[in-house]
Protein backbone atom coordinates (compact mmCIF):
# COMPACT_ATOMS: atom_id res chain seq x y z
CA UNK A 1 0.00 0.00 0.00
CA UNK A 2 1.39 3.40 -0.99
CA UNK A 3 2.07 6.21 1.45
CA UNK A 4 -0.92 8.25 0.29
CA UNK A 5 -3.40 5.47 0.99
CA UNK A 6 -1.74 4.63 4.30
CA UNK A 7 -2.10 8.30 5.25
CA UNK A 8 -5.78 8.29 4.33
CA UNK A 9 -6.33 4.99 6.09
CA UNK A 10 -4.58 6.24 9.22
CA UNK A 11 -6.65 9.43 9.23
CA UNK A 12 -9.96 7.60 8.85
CA UNK A 13 -9.02 4.95 11.41
CA UNK A 14 -7.78 7.49 13.92
CA UNK A 15 -10.81 9.76 13.57
CA UNK A 16 -13.25 6.86 13.80
CA UNK A 17 -11.50 5.31 16.80
CA UNK A 18 -11.32 8.66 18.60
CA UNK A 19 -15.01 9.40 18.03
CA UNK A 20 -16.07 5.87 18.98
CA UNK A 21 -13.97 5.83 22.14
CA UNK A 22 -15.24 9.26 23.16
CA UNK A 23 -18.87 8.23 22.67
CA UNK A 24 -18.36 5.03 24.65
CA UNK A 25 -16.59 6.81 27.51
CA UNK A 26 -19.27 9.49 27.59
CA UNK A 27 -21.95 6.81 27.97
CA UNK A 28 -20.05 4.83 30.60
CA UNK A 29 -17.32 6.99 32.21
CA UNK A 30 -15.14 4.72 34.38
CA UNK A 31 -15.66 5.74 38.00
CA UNK A 32 -18.39 8.23 37.12
CA UNK A 33 -18.43 11.72 35.60
CA UNK A 34 -17.01 13.43 38.67
CA UNK A 35 -13.74 11.53 38.39
CA UNK A 36 -13.19 12.97 34.91
CA UNK A 37 -14.31 16.54 35.53
CA UNK A 38 -11.83 19.36 36.04
CA UNK A 39 -11.98 23.17 36.04
CA UNK A 40 -10.66 25.04 32.99
CA UNK A 41 -8.99 28.46 32.66
CA UNK A 42 -12.41 30.13 32.80
CA UNK A 43 -13.31 28.39 36.04
CA UNK A 44 -15.84 26.19 34.22
CA UNK A 45 -16.19 22.38 34.40
CA UNK A 46 -14.55 20.44 31.58
CA UNK A 47 -14.15 16.73 30.83
CA UNK A 48 -10.90 14.77 30.65
CA UNK A 49 -12.52 11.98 28.63
CA UNK A 50 -11.08 13.45 25.43
CA UNK A 51 -7.62 12.33 26.55
CA UNK A 52 -8.04 8.55 26.54
CA UNK A 53 -10.24 8.78 23.44
CA UNK A 54 -7.56 10.67 21.50
CA UNK A 55 -4.84 8.32 22.78
CA UNK A 56 -6.85 5.32 21.57
CA UNK A 57 -7.40 6.95 18.19
CA UNK A 58 -3.71 7.78 17.80
CA UNK A 59 -2.63 4.23 18.65
CA UNK A 60 -5.14 2.80 16.16
CA UNK A 61 -3.97 5.20 13.47
CA UNK A 62 -0.30 4.47 14.16
CA UNK A 63 -0.92 0.74 13.67
CA UNK A 64 -2.27 1.49 10.19
CA UNK A 65 0.21 4.19 9.17
CA UNK A 66 3.62 2.62 9.65
CA UNK A 67 5.52 1.46 6.55
CA UNK A 68 6.55 -1.76 8.32
CA UNK A 69 5.82 -3.79 11.45
CA UNK A 70 8.86 -2.40 13.29
CA UNK A 71 7.79 1.22 12.86
CA UNK A 72 4.13 0.49 13.57
CA UNK A 73 5.01 -1.30 16.81
CA UNK A 74 7.42 1.39 17.98
CA UNK A 75 5.05 4.26 17.22
CA UNK A 76 2.09 2.55 18.88
CA UNK A 77 4.18 1.66 21.95
CA UNK A 78 5.43 5.22 22.42
CA UNK A 79 1.94 6.64 21.98
CA UNK A 80 0.30 4.13 24.31
CA UNK A 81 2.98 4.75 26.93
CA UNK A 82 2.42 8.50 26.78
CA UNK A 83 -1.32 8.03 27.08
CA UNK A 84 -1.22 5.46 29.88
CA UNK A 85 1.26 7.20 32.17
CA UNK A 86 -0.30 10.58 31.48
CA UNK A 87 -3.68 9.17 32.45
CA UNK A 88 -2.26 7.87 35.73
CA UNK A 89 -1.13 11.40 36.56
CA UNK A 90 -4.50 12.83 35.50
CA UNK A 91 -6.52 10.53 37.73
CA UNK A 92 -4.29 9.58 40.65
CA UNK A 93 -2.34 12.77 41.41
CA UNK A 94 -2.24 13.68 45.10
CA UNK A 95 -2.69 17.47 45.40
CA UNK A 96 -0.69 17.48 48.64
CA UNK A 97 2.43 16.21 46.83
CA UNK A 98 1.90 18.02 43.53
CA UNK A 99 5.01 19.17 41.69
CA UNK A 100 5.28 21.00 38.38
CA UNK A 101 7.48 20.40 35.35
CA UNK A 102 10.18 17.81 34.74
CA UNK A 103 12.51 19.60 37.16
CA UNK A 104 9.96 19.30 39.95
CA UNK A 105 9.20 15.66 39.22
CA UNK A 106 12.85 14.63 39.04
CA UNK A 107 13.64 16.65 42.16
CA UNK A 108 10.93 14.81 44.07
CA UNK A 109 12.29 11.46 42.90
CA UNK A 110 15.82 12.38 43.99
CA UNK A 111 14.42 13.21 47.42
CA UNK A 112 12.81 9.78 47.61
CA UNK A 113 9.25 10.94 46.93
CA UNK A 114 7.48 8.91 44.25
CA UNK A 115 4.66 11.08 42.89
CA UNK A 116 2.37 10.34 39.97
CA UNK A 117 4.28 13.01 38.05
CA UNK A 118 7.55 11.26 38.80
CA UNK A 119 6.04 7.94 37.77
CA UNK A 120 4.94 9.59 34.53
CA UNK A 121 8.46 10.85 33.83
CA UNK A 122 9.95 7.39 34.46
CA UNK A 123 7.21 5.58 32.57
CA UNK A 124 7.21 7.76 29.47
CA UNK A 125 11.00 7.81 29.50
CA UNK A 126 11.08 4.01 29.59
CA UNK A 127 8.45 3.45 26.90
CA UNK A 128 10.05 6.11 24.69
CA UNK A 129 13.47 4.49 24.98
CA UNK A 130 12.00 1.03 24.39
CA UNK A 131 10.17 2.33 21.32
CA UNK A 132 13.45 3.82 20.10
CA UNK A 133 15.18 0.44 20.44
CA UNK A 134 12.41 -1.15 18.41
CA UNK A 135 12.05 1.54 15.76
CA UNK A 136 15.66 2.64 15.20
CA UNK A 137 17.44 0.84 12.39
CA UNK A 138 21.10 -0.04 12.75
CA UNK A 139 23.01 1.36 9.80
CA UNK A 140 26.53 1.65 11.20
CA UNK A 141 28.56 0.84 14.29
CA UNK A 142 27.12 -0.28 17.61
CA UNK A 143 28.06 3.08 19.14
CA UNK A 144 26.30 4.93 16.35
CA UNK A 145 23.20 2.79 16.81
CA UNK A 146 23.11 3.35 20.58
CA UNK A 147 23.56 7.08 20.01
CA UNK A 148 20.64 7.08 17.59
CA UNK A 149 18.51 5.17 20.10
CA UNK A 150 19.32 7.68 22.84
CA UNK A 151 18.58 10.63 20.56
CA UNK A 152 15.35 9.12 19.26
CA UNK A 153 14.11 8.12 22.71
CA UNK A 154 14.83 11.62 24.01
CA UNK A 155 12.97 13.22 21.10
CA UNK A 156 9.88 11.11 21.79
CA UNK A 157 9.89 11.64 25.56
CA UNK A 158 10.56 15.38 25.41
CA UNK A 159 7.98 15.85 22.64
CA UNK A 160 5.41 14.15 24.87
CA UNK A 161 6.17 16.60 27.67
CA UNK A 162 6.26 19.60 25.34
CA UNK A 163 2.75 18.93 24.09
CA UNK A 164 1.59 18.64 27.67
CA UNK A 165 2.97 22.14 28.22
CA UNK A 166 0.86 23.37 25.31
CA UNK A 167 -2.39 21.90 26.60
CA UNK A 168 -3.26 24.96 28.67
CA UNK A 169 -5.75 26.59 26.31
CA UNK A 170 -8.49 25.09 24.11
CA UNK A 171 -7.20 23.57 20.88
CA UNK A 172 -3.60 24.69 21.36
CA UNK A 173 -2.00 21.24 21.49
CA UNK A 174 -4.21 19.90 18.69
CA UNK A 175 -3.29 22.85 16.45
CA UNK A 176 0.41 22.34 17.17
CA UNK A 177 0.12 18.65 16.35
CA UNK A 178 -1.66 19.34 13.07
CA UNK A 179 0.79 22.11 12.13
CA UNK A 180 3.75 19.77 12.61
CA UNK A 181 2.05 16.78 11.02
CA UNK A 182 1.57 18.47 7.64
CA UNK A 183 5.27 19.06 6.80
CA UNK A 184 6.20 15.70 8.33
CA UNK A 185 4.16 13.93 5.64
CA UNK A 186 7.27 14.10 3.42
CA UNK A 187 9.27 11.82 5.73
CA UNK A 188 9.48 8.03 5.24
CA UNK A 189 6.97 7.64 8.11
CA UNK A 190 4.83 10.53 6.87
CA UNK A 191 1.65 8.46 6.79
CA UNK A 192 1.60 8.79 10.58
CA UNK A 193 0.53 12.38 9.99
CA UNK A 194 -2.83 10.95 8.99
CA UNK A 195 -3.28 9.53 12.48
CA UNK A 196 -2.47 12.91 14.06
CA UNK A 197 -4.77 14.84 11.72
CA UNK A 198 -7.61 12.35 12.07
CA UNK A 199 -7.59 12.39 15.86
CA UNK A 200 -7.25 16.18 15.92
CA UNK A 201 -10.22 16.59 13.58
CA UNK A 202 -12.39 14.30 15.70
CA UNK A 203 -11.43 15.95 18.98
CA UNK A 204 -11.34 19.60 17.87
CA UNK A 205 -15.06 20.46 18.24
CA UNK A 206 -15.16 19.43 21.90
CA UNK A 207 -11.75 20.90 22.67
CA UNK A 208 -12.35 24.26 21.00
CA UNK A 209 -15.87 24.34 22.42
CA UNK A 210 -14.32 23.99 25.89
CA UNK A 211 -16.32 20.89 26.73
CA UNK A 212 -13.29 18.58 26.63
CA UNK A 213 -9.57 18.77 27.26
CA UNK A 214 -6.72 16.43 26.39
CA UNK A 215 -5.21 16.33 29.85
CA UNK A 216 -1.86 14.65 30.36
CA UNK A 217 -3.08 11.39 28.84
CA UNK A 218 -4.10 12.90 25.52
CA UNK A 219 -1.37 15.54 25.25
CA UNK A 220 1.45 13.13 26.12
CA UNK A 221 0.16 10.59 23.59
CA UNK A 222 -0.11 13.25 20.87
CA UNK A 223 3.37 14.58 21.56
CA UNK A 224 4.88 11.11 21.64
CA UNK A 225 3.43 10.18 18.24
CA UNK A 226 4.61 13.44 16.67
CA UNK A 227 8.01 12.73 18.23
CA UNK A 228 8.18 9.31 16.57
CA UNK A 229 7.71 10.95 13.18
CA UNK A 230 10.86 12.97 13.74
CA UNK A 231 12.74 10.14 15.43
CA UNK A 232 12.04 7.48 12.81
CA UNK A 233 11.69 9.66 9.72
CA UNK A 234 14.39 12.34 9.79
CA UNK A 235 18.13 12.09 9.06
CA UNK A 236 20.55 12.27 11.98
CA UNK A 237 21.47 15.94 11.59
CA UNK A 238 17.82 17.00 11.52
CA UNK A 239 17.10 14.83 14.55
CA UNK A 240 19.94 16.43 16.50
CA UNK A 241 18.71 19.92 15.63
CA UNK A 242 15.16 18.93 16.55
CA UNK A 243 16.32 17.46 19.86
CA UNK A 244 18.17 20.66 20.72
CA UNK A 245 15.08 22.72 19.94
CA UNK A 246 12.67 20.48 21.85
CA UNK A 247 15.02 20.29 24.83
CA UNK A 248 15.44 24.07 24.77
CA UNK A 249 11.66 24.59 24.85
CA UNK A 250 11.29 22.17 27.75
CA UNK A 251 13.99 23.98 29.71
CA UNK A 252 12.54 27.39 28.83
CA UNK A 253 9.15 26.33 30.16
CA UNK A 254 10.64 26.26 33.66
CA UNK A 255 11.43 29.97 33.38
CA UNK A 256 8.85 31.56 31.08
CA UNK A 257 5.13 31.25 30.33
CA UNK A 258 4.33 30.06 26.81
CA UNK A 259 0.85 31.54 27.21
CA UNK A 260 2.28 34.99 27.89
CA UNK A 261 4.57 34.72 24.86
CA UNK A 262 1.69 33.64 22.62
CA UNK A 263 -0.62 36.37 23.94
CA UNK A 264 2.10 38.96 23.32
CA UNK A 265 2.52 38.08 19.63
CA UNK A 266 -0.26 39.15 17.24
CA UNK A 267 0.17 36.24 14.81
CA UNK A 268 0.49 33.55 17.48
CA UNK A 269 -2.42 35.00 19.42
CA UNK A 270 -4.69 34.96 16.36
CA UNK A 271 -3.79 31.35 15.58
CA UNK A 272 -4.21 30.36 19.22
CA UNK A 273 -7.66 31.97 19.44
CA UNK A 274 -8.91 30.70 16.09
CA UNK A 275 -12.04 28.61 16.62
CA UNK A 276 -12.19 29.32 20.35
CA UNK A 277 -14.83 31.10 22.36
CA UNK A 278 -13.95 34.77 22.90
CA UNK A 279 -12.05 35.43 26.11
CA UNK A 280 -13.60 38.21 28.18
CA UNK A 281 -11.47 40.59 30.21
CA UNK A 282 -13.11 39.49 33.44
CA UNK A 283 -12.40 35.85 32.69
CA UNK A 284 -8.77 36.56 31.87
CA UNK A 285 -8.26 38.40 35.15
CA UNK A 286 -10.03 35.85 37.33
CA UNK A 287 -8.60 32.68 35.82
CA UNK A 288 -6.51 30.85 38.36
CA UNK A 289 -2.78 30.77 37.57
CA UNK A 290 -0.65 27.69 38.02
CA UNK A 291 1.11 27.46 41.38
CA UNK A 292 4.41 28.50 39.84
CA UNK A 293 2.90 31.13 37.57
CA UNK A 294 4.47 29.34 34.62
CA UNK A 295 3.21 26.90 32.00
CA UNK A 296 4.26 23.71 33.73
CA UNK A 297 1.41 21.21 33.99
CA UNK A 298 2.01 18.16 36.11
Amino acid sequence: MGRFWRTVGAAVTSAAATATARAYLDATPPGGDERWTRTNHRGEPISLLEGPAVAAGLVAGALVAGPDARTRTASALATAGGGAFGLVDDLAEDPSTRTKGIKGHVGALLEGHVTTGGLKVLGIGTTSLTAAFVGTRRTGSALGYLTDVAVNGSIVALSANLFNLLDLRPGRALKAGAALAVPLTVTPVGATSGAVLGAAAAAAPGDLGERDMLGDGGANALGALVGTQIAFGAPRFVRLVALAGILGLNVASEKVSFSKIIDGNDVLRRVDQWGRRPTSTSTATTAAPSPSGLDAPA
